[in-house]
């Protein structure tokens, strides 16, 4: 199928509102995106026009997104691009943009922001494969927060040099 997919950058115009809906959660904000250029005669940059997009998340990122964002903020928006128009009694009334996202995230280049990954449910293995218990692989004890402690490697964690091994530097 042919789609048209964007990715947009802006700034979140409106607070996201979220419903609980029968096909699950949705979300919905409008992103406001400026043109810069610069201007020759002025020396410096100028502002273009602003173009406003409704996104329109779904599921989990609906949850996330409305739980992660404040009018305001810089995102990067990547999705669907879908134009609407409404005609009533044959005239043209409104057109409409709106972004069906495949995912949101703040733009670090103009800010920094701190991560946390949402809880899945737990999942049960099937019992023909079992998954390695990374949690209990010896490694060094860290804080709760999950930063290193610079401590010495338990024995038999790591290689002659004392270097750790990926899986038990991870943090999960």
């Amino acid at each position: 199928m042919n789609e048209t997919m964007v990715c947009v950058v802006g700034n979140v115009a409106t607070r996201p509102v979220y419903r609980e809906t029968v096909s699950g959660p949705s979300a919905r904000f409008r992103i406001a995106v400026t043109a810069r250029y610069w201007d020759r005669e002025k020396n410096s940059w100028a502002d273009g026009h602003t173009n406003f997009f409704t996104v329109w998340a779904n599921r989990q990122l609906a949850t996330n997104a409305a739980a992660s964002l404040s009018v305001g903020e810089p995102v990067i928006v990547q999705g669907r691009l879908k134009v609407r128009t409404e005609t009533r009694e044959g005239q043209p009334d409104w057109m409409s943009a709106d972004i069906d996202a495949v995912t949101v995230g703040h733009d670090l280049a103009r800010g920094t922001t701190a991560f946390r990954r949402t809880p899945r449910p737990e999942l049960s293995p099937p019992s023909d494969r079992s998954e390695p218990a990374w949690e209990t692989d010896p490694a060094p004890s860290s804080p709760a927060d999950g930063t290193a402690t610079g401590g010495a490697p338990d024995a038999g964690s790591g290689d002659a040099a004392g270097e750790l091994r990926p899986e038990a530097a991870m943090v999960t």
